[in-house]
């Protein structure tokens, strides 16, 4: 059948049936909750803003919520909005790594921020960590690879992590329980345009 051939009626109510069907079978069998952790990867666009609309919403439902900001040096403009006594947001990077220049304070920096994630980790009262960019951290191996998935997997068990930047280590992929990964189709950087306020930063 043609994109331009609609279906016919009895077609779709079919199929809507079956699908229907399908998807209250896999609600039914859904029967837990459980802390996720959480991997937003891959050299596209958006996946710091993936894990600020959890911060978002994570707030509205009344959760407490902390946000680690690895390698950024100043934190995001989300933070602005999203302001929030249940909030708790640290920037703890030098900016750009290409502009730093120095492995050694990139990695005190880090290391400053994982003390921080540790912290974060223990507080019973967490609902939502943000561990923004440390993929980042991990890939230059600014932090041990090893320490940091052993931490995420030992945290209590209804507690969410969130972890973005491009270059995820497959021990991490492996550990966590949903994977995303944000595929660069076109971006306008390679057209010559700059970042601007509200869509980069």
């Amino acid at each position: 059948m043609s994109d331009s051939t609609p279906m016919p009626e009895k077609t779709h109510r079919e199929e809507m049936a079956d699908l229907q069907a399908q998807m209250r079978a896999k609600m039914k069998a859904a029967d837990r909750r459980q802390g996720l952790l959480i991997v937003h990867t891959g050299n596209g666009k958006g996946k710091s803003t993936a894990a600020f609309g959890l911060v978002a919403r994570t707030l509205a439902h009344g959760g407490k919520v902390v946000v680690i900001q690895f390698i950024k040096a100043t934190p995001d403009a989300a933070e602005k909005v999203l302001r929030h006594a249940r909030l708790t947001w640290h920037a703890v990077g030098g900016g750009f790594t290409w502009d730093t220049q120095d492995r050694a304070a990139d990695i005190a920096l880090c290391e400053k921020g994982w003390a921080l994630a540790e912290a974060a980790l223990a507080d019973p009262e967490l609902k939502l960590l943000v561990l923004d960019e440390l993929n980042v951290v991990l890939s230059f191996d600014y932090l041990s690879v090893d320490q940091v998935v052993a931490a995420l997997q030992a945290r209590r068990p209804d507690l969410h992590v969130a972890v973005t930047g491009r270059d995820a280590p497959p021990a991490l992929l492996e550990a966590a329980d949903l994977v995303s990964r944000v595929e660069e189709v076109k971006h306008p950087f390679a057209q010559g345009v700059k970042a601007q306020p509200g869509i980069e930063f």
